[in-house]
């Protein structure tokens, strides 16, 4: 295997060969960190890279793999990546903010702490769009992120550092966050997996709930697999989170490698490619979507038109969407444009709890739909990605319509909380990646993590790489 070959191979596959010896946890952190030092400067993807502390705690666990009967955890010596919105401790933590950039984590969140247990190695902090409000990752006072695929466009946000990091492996999988849409928008702009689990299923600790239970943290793989034993690793709640699920059983990892030998039992599943009050997808993402229905037909699957109705949501959601600006707590000069004018509106407490109210009621509807389906495909975003800096002209108000038209079918899903899985599905004209997603019934990650296995093994997509990548 060739060092390319090897720096695409999943995290799964690399956990086994680290495991039979065939290579060490140094030699697969020294591959990550050269490609980082070639490749970064082009992608803009990390922020921060920790080399001297990733090859410092390689070096150790290669050590203790040469020691006999060692019992050693999932991903032992695996390097991944962790999206700059959330602290490592000993590491710098700037929220995607200029004025933190200096700013080091004196913690670990309970996250980092799962992804540490399990063996991993952190290489650095990826980036994000200030305070992880955009979709979009161009921070002020950093390099913009782009898309590995095409480094005109961008890789979405804002989780884009983890997403085009994956594609063009500088980490065979990472860490990412999900408001509405920051894990699985930047998924299907970069051609990789993304998985928003359900509400309650990963602990926010030590802090509390994350934009009144709308916010989670989400994987970012090349395979679903990879993905869904990412999200074993991170699952768990934690005494006195707000909202907790029991651990799954069978583990998500399991189900996604059992459904891609075995395939899984027949569902019925709704598509939709429209978004009242917002409008039609792009014919790009609607060809996405029949593809996939028409694969799930052949598969045995019963598919049918079908959305639930999340009309009213926008407005609510923008409110709550602001206030997670203002909770950053940061002044006006310190933040980009579009921030500053996110925090000018004067939002009250009561308009904040009133949207909050209006979001929980239209959720109802939009989880009561599910009791006739197993799972709904839709577009992930509502056209393909964007160049960089292709909004930077607009005022904020322009802007603001374009995300909230570009994104439309992200957010009802954080307001329901329910899971969703974006898997990639081919490529546009301009050789951008496409991809659909998969929601599930509530607590119900199996479900769709099973399905999206199953379409993967009949419809492979791993194998793609970006030509950046492989030069």
């Amino acid at each position: 295997m060739d060092f390319v070959d090897l720096a695409f191979t999943p995290a799964l596959e690399q956990a086994r060969l680290i495991r039979s010896k065939e290579i060490s946890p140094l030699e697969l952190v020294e591959l990550y960190l050269d490609r980082i030092q070639r490749l970064n400067p082009q992608l803009g993807s990390y922020f921060t890279v920790v080399g001297d502390r990733a090859l410092a705690e390689a070096k150790a666990q290669t050590e203790q793999l040469a020691q006999k009967n060692t019992e050693l955890p999932p991903f032992f010596g695996v390097p991944i990546a962790i999206k700059d919105l959330h602290p490592v401790a000993g590491i710098s933590c700037s929220y995607g903010c200029r004025a933190l950039a200096d700013q080091v984590a004196v913690y670990d969140n309970a996250v980092v702490t799962r992804i540490r247990q399990a063996g991993f190695i952190i290489l650095g902090k990826t980036a994000t769009s200030e305070v992880g409000s955009l979709p979009y990752t161009e921070p002020d006072g950093f390099l913009p992120a782009r898309n590995p695929w095409h480094l005109d466009y961008t890789p979405g946000g804002s989780s884009g550092g983890s997403a085009a990091a994956v594609a063009a492996a500088l980490t065979p999988i990472a860490h990412g966050s999900d408001g509405g849409g920051s894990v699985r928008g930047p998924a299907t702009c970069c051609g990789v997996v993304g998985i928003k689990p359900s509400r309650g299923r990963i602990s926010a600790a030590p802090v509390g709930d994350n934009l009144s239970g709308m916010a989670t943290v989400g994987p970012l793989a090349r395979t679903v697999a990879d993905a869904a034993a990412l999200l074993d690793v991170m699952s768990g709640h934690i005494l006195g989170d707000p909202y907790w699920l029991p651990d799954p059983a069978p583990a998500f990892g399991e189900v996604a490698i059992a459904a891609a030998r075995e395939g899984c039992r027949p569902l019925k599943i709704a598509f939709t490619t429209e978004f009242a009050p917002i409008g039609s997808a792009d014919p790009v993402c609607r060809q996405a979507v029949l593809e996939t229905v028409q694969l799930l037909e052949n598969l045995g699957h019963h598919v049918e038109p079908g959305c639930p109705s999340w009309e009213g949501l926008v407005e609510p959601f923008i409110l709550v969407w602001r206030a997670g600006v203002g909770a950053s707590g940061l002044p006006p000069a310190a933040l980009g444009k579009m921030n500053r004018w996110l925090l000018s509106h004067g939002d009250t407490s009561g308009d904040y709890v009133r949207s909050v109210w209006t979001i929980q009621t239209i959720a109802r509807r939009i989880v009561a739909f599910f009791e006739d389906y197993d799972a709904l495909v839709l577009p992930v975003y509502a056209h393909p990605t964007i160049r960089v800096g292709e909004w930077a002209d607009l005022s904020p108000e322009e802007t603001m319509e374009r995300i909230v038209n570009w994104v439309a079918p992200c957010p009802p899903f954080n307001a329901s909380g329910q899971p969703a899985i974006a898997i990639p599905t081919g490529f546009t004209s301009a050789g951008l990646p496409v991809g659909v997603q998969i929601v599930g019934r509530p607590t119900e990650e199996a479900t769709i993590i099973a399905l999206a296995a199953q379409i993967e093994a009949a419809k492979p997509w791993s194998q793609h790489r970006p030509g950046m990548a492989i030069a």
